[in-house]
C-alpha cells in the first residue's frame, strides 16, 4: 500500500512520524485498546498548512482506487468486496 501511495506523489506511513524507520505499530493506537488486526492495518497521513481540499480529495481518490486494486488482487478477498468489472 506504502508503495503504490509513494508512485502516486502520497507520502503515508503505518506508524508515528518518530518511529518511521520502525515497522512496529503506533503505540498509540495500541495504547487506545485497538485490536491487533486494525493497529497493523492503520496508515497515517498527515496534513499541513499548506495542504489544499483538493489534495486531500486527491488522497481520497487515490487511497480508494488503491485499497480496491489490492482487493482485487487478494485471494483472500470475499466476492462481495471485488470490483463488479
Amino acid at each position: 500500500m506504502l508503495l503504490l501511495l509513494n508512485r502516486k506523489g502520497i507520502a503515508a506511513s503505518t506508524g508515528s512520524a518518530c518511529s518511521s524507520k520502525s515497522l512496529d505499530p503506533s503505540h498509540v493506537l495500541i495504547a487506545c485498546g485497538l485490536p491487533h488486526d486494525v493497529v497493523h492495518g492503520s496508515l497515517r497521513l498527515t496534513l499541513g498548512e499548506e495542504t489544499t481540499e483538493e489534495d486531500v480529495d486527491y488522497v481520497i481518490a487515490v487511497v480508494k482506487e488503491t485499497v480496491q486494486r489490492l482487493r482485487d488482487m487478494s485471494p483472500l478477498t470475499p466476492p462481495e468486496l471485488r470490483s463488479q468489472s
